[in-house]
């Protein structure tokens, strides 16, 4: 049985069980033993999973951009077309963040009852909300916060940087790492590039054995969560699971298609039709790094597209090019603090756009790895850890349709990429074997 069937059985059994609890004690004045050792025991369970996917997020990220970074310094017509293929990748990142952005603020899904969000605090609102506002308002120092998000970019000590999982210096020195390898002379460069790649396959074998246990561990954060809240959640998820959608829907078929008549004078129609075996398989895995080779074949036999470009852009693409995945990101973020009821500034709202689009890049290209950098925004803009779990928990109970639609709308940006890269180029003759 693949894995998105075993999570959608895992999500049935977590609201059957779990509201079913929720509503057998609705009337009494203490909870029976039963019920807290049940909700004990998935909260055990779904913090091990949690943990598990905190523990890669370093590994993961590190290695993802610098072997992304070192292939693309190391190709011919890097100075072109790899500047070509970054700003473009950057300006949709960038759009799709500010989509997101958009929809979350002006539909606002995290305003519920107190009584909602004091069920979903553990009915301990009070005493995490002051933590929460605390770690905020540390974060949220106007200008000179501003400046301090560009000293975390350059740590002085990177060891530290990593214990401390100050991502975004992580980031940043990758970055640079990965683009001098694609410097050195062929004898160091190919060693250096096959030490990443293997040690990136590694880790990407780790991240996929923990994600197998995804039904397991979804069941154990889930559950808790519809125990103490019960059907409340669900309306609430419902706003939210809407507000993903909407923006996902705006960039895919809003502002993508405008960027394809825009730089290619492209139809929107036509590169639709020639991708839908792509879009449908990203949609029925939520896997980019699956959909890849179908992706191509698309793009190359569909299309019309070169090999060159088709084997820089896509690949590359696969790997740090996430529109739906920082989309989703950001939305995530605000939600929970509109829901933990902490009022997020300029700054501070700044802070989850840069991490949106950074994060998103390392982000393999596998199911739900999304949420790991989830975790990483919320530490970063000051959220605890309990907070966290709780968040993630809340956001899992409608993860997995929305995962399926990012990855789909993640693929169709990479192959918008590619067309209008290759029109840029000179290419002709697209879409004549439709």
């Amino acid at each position: 049985m693949k894995l998105h069937w075993k999570i959608l059985i895992s999500l049935i059994l977590s609201f059957i069980i779990g509201l079913w609890s929720n509503l057998s004690i609705d009337h009494q004045s203490s909870a029976p033993a039963w019920f807290n050792g049940l909700k004990e025991t998935c909260q055990f369970i779904g913090t091990l999973f949690l943990n598990g996917l905190k523990m890669v997020v370093i590994p993961l990220v590190v290695t993802s951009i610098i072997c992304g970074v070192s292939k693309i310094g190391g190709e011919s017509g890097f100075g072109r077309l790899g500047l070509k293929t970054m700003g473009f990748y950057a300006l949709t990142g960038f759009l799709a963040v500010c989509t997101g952005l958009l929809c979350v603020n002006l539909l606002s899904p995290g305003d519920v009852k107190s009584e909602i969000k004091d069920k979903i605090l553990n009915n301990s609102a009070e005493i995490q909300k002051e933590k929460i506002d605390g770690a905020i308002d540390r974060a949220d120092q106007g200008l000179q916060g501003l400046f301090e998000i560009f000293h975390r970019m350059v740590p002085s000590n990177l060891f530290k940087a990593a214990t401390e999982g100050q991502l975004l210096g992580l980031i940043f020195f990758a970055l640079l790492f990965g683009f001098f390898i694609s410097r050195l002379n062929s004898n160091y460069r190919d060693t250096q590039n096959s030490f990443w790649e293997s040690l990136n396959a590694v880790i990407l074998a780790i991240t996929k054995w923990i994600i197998s246990f995804a039904p397991i561990g979804v069941f154990g954060l889930v559950t808790p969560t519809l125990m103490q809240v019960g059907l409340d959640t669900l309306s609430v998820m419902g706003k939210f699971a809407l507000t993903v959608l909407l923006g996902l829907g705006i960039h895919a078929f809003v502002v993508l298609p405008i960027l394809l008549w825009i730089f290619g004078k492209i139809k929107f129609r036509n590169h639709f039709q020639a991708m839908s075996p792509a879009l449908l398989t990203a949609f029925s895995t939520a896997s980019s790094s699956a959909t890849l080779p179908l992706t191509m074949d698309c793009i190359q036999k569909r299309v019309g597209v070169s090999n060159k470009i088709t084997s820089f852009t896509l690949p590359l693409g696969a790997t740090i090019n996430m529109d739906g995945t920082a989309l989703f990101e950001c939305v995530v973020v605000v939600f929970l603090a509109q829901l933990f009821g902490v009022e997020m500034g300029f700054v501070t709202q700044f802070t989850v756009v840069l991490m949106a689009l950074l994060t998103s890049i390392g982000v393999a290209g596998i199911p739900s790895a999304s949420l790991v950098a989830i975790i990483v925004i919320l530490q970063t803009v000051g959220f605890p850890p309990e907070s966290i779990a709780t968040g993630v928990g809340i956001v899992y109970v409608v993860d997995r349709i929305l995962d399926m639609t990012r990855t789909a709308v993640n693929v169709f940006g990479d192959s918008c990429a590619a067309v209008i890269i290759g029109k840029s180029e000179g290419e002709t003759g697209y879409y004549e074997n439709l």
